[in-house]
This record gives structure tokens, sequence and C-alpha cells, in this order.
């Protein structure tokens, strides 16, 4: 854990402690965070990432059929702070519509990794119901933990069907995390982490889509390999996507699917508030 977030750490202790919190259950929110990179426009640092436009593709390789979202240089992320097994270089390129389709599920071609060195092409991808997204170059970058959503935390936690109470606990904790969260700039694009969701946590989804009501998904979260899904990676779509309210797309996937290079595995959960 870095300086920066034990610092958080501390100082979410101390906020919870005068708010008369239970202490165990302050150490299992602390336990479970993870740790995650954000990404924003503005800034003078490095490209680490660019949104929308057309895609740089393998000579030869499929288009992929949804449009381009992002293309993210692993070598320029801070090493060690995603929680994920992801190459130390190359690029990750992400892809999706703008359609809510219920819960998701796994899209073979939502997400590519491109190794260093492959020789690829700008390839514009003609989608005939979306224009390309709008480009915007991100630079500014920083990392953190990263907390449950107190809801997912609960099911987790407590499994089956909380109590009412234990649910306001949870929502208790997820206040006292945010108040001593301090000031960042809106980001675009989160790399690892816990998902941040209008609607449903999309890990939850992933576990068990046959379990994907909000009392089972407690049941789910402890099936399994359930621990070895993981957010992959959240887009804030932005006001330019006029057909999402506040919309948002996750790609989740397994650690062992990401260490394996299996990026077909993906799942993908486009929803709006």
């Amino acid at each position: 854990m870095t300086d920066v977030s034990m610092d958080r750490v501390n100082r979410f202790r101390d906020e919870a402690a005068s708010r008369g919190l239970p202490v165990k259950e302050v150490e299992e929110w602390i336990r479970v965070a993870r740790p995650a990179v954000y990404l924003a426009e503005g800034g003078n640092g490095p490209l680490v990432a660019r949104v929308g436009g057309d895609p740089l593709l393998p000579h030869g390789a499929p288009r992929p059929s949804d449009p381009f979202v992002a293309s993210v240089d692993l070598a320029a992320l801070p090493p060690d702070v995603t929680g994920l097994p992801l190459p130390a270089d190359g690029h990750l390129l992400l892809f999706s519509g703008t359609e809510v389709h219920g819960i998701g599920g796994q899209v073979s071609d939502a997400v590519l990794y491109v190794p260093a060195g492959t020789p690829t092409t700008l390839s514009p991808l003609a989608h005939s119901w979306r224009e390309q997204y709008r480009p915007c170059e991100l630079r500014t970058v920083w990392h953190q933990s990263s907390a449950q959503m107190p809801e997912s935390f609960a099911l987790d936690r407590w499994g089956g069907f909380p109590e009412d109470e234990q649910f306001e606990l949870a929502d208790e904790l997820g206040d006292a995390w945010a108040d001593v969260g301090g000031y960042r700039p809106s980001w675009v694009l989160q790399i690892g982490g816990h998902p941040v969701s209008p609607q449903n946590d999309p890990v939850h989804y992933a576990r068990d889509p046959e379990e994907a009501g909000p009392s089972e998904q407690g049941s789910a979260a402890h099936g399994v390999g359930a621990d070895d899904w993981a957010l992959l990676a959240t887009w804030r779509c932005g006001d330019d996507v006029t057909e999402l309210d506040s919309g948002v797309a996750h790609w989740v996937v397994r650690r062992r699917d990401v260490a394996a290079r299996r990026f077909d595995r993906v799942h993908r959960y486009v929803e709006m508030a």
C-alpha cells in the first residue's frame, strides 16, 4: 500500500472511530479495498490513454463488433497499482456500444491486447448506428485504494439477505470513506479496483449471472472462484454520449484470464443512471 493510500486508511480509521463505527467492520472495509488507477483529461504528463477516434489495430486483425472506446498504454501506468496481473507494456484496447443489455455478459472482442512492437495501422471502424466517440487524451493519473460500494460490501460481508441495519452500517462506512477522500478531478477511465456503478455491481453479476437479483448476489459472492473476478476497467461515457444518461461501461474479468492474456473472456456491462 502506498504512503498516500495508508494516509487515507488512517484518516478513515479516525473518522470511523469518531462516528462510533465497529472496529471489526472498519478493518474489513479496509481489507477488501483494492488498488486502482484513475485517468482524467488535462494535465501535461505523458499520454497514458487515448479515448475515442479510430483505433490502431494489428495488421490483419478482425474488426471488433463495437465502437472503439480507449487505448491504454500499459507501460505508462504506475507499476503494481492496479491489483491486476496486467502486462508491463503494450496497449489494452477497449470496445463498447451504448446499448444497455440487461446484465451484460461475455463479449469475445470487447478487449484486445496489442503487445509492444506489434505492427498496427489506423483502422476506422464504421458502425451504422453510431459515430466514433469524442477523441480526447488522458494525461492526468493518480492511484489510490478503491472501496466496494456499500451494498456490495454488505452482500459480501453478511451474505444472503443482510438486515436493514447491516445495509445502513455499510452506508455509514461508505460515507466515512468518502469524507476523507480529498479532491480528485473527474475521471474518465478507471483501471482495477472496485466498480462505481449507478445501478448494480458488474463484478457480482459476473460471478454468477443466474443469481443476478440483489438478494441473491451475496450467495453468488461466496461461490467457487468468486474472488477471482475483478474489475478490469470502467469508462464514464460523458455528456457527449447523449443516448446514455450518466452512462458507464464496465469490463470485468477473471484474474487468471488476465495472467493468461485471455481477454476474449472479458464480460462487459453497459448501464446508465
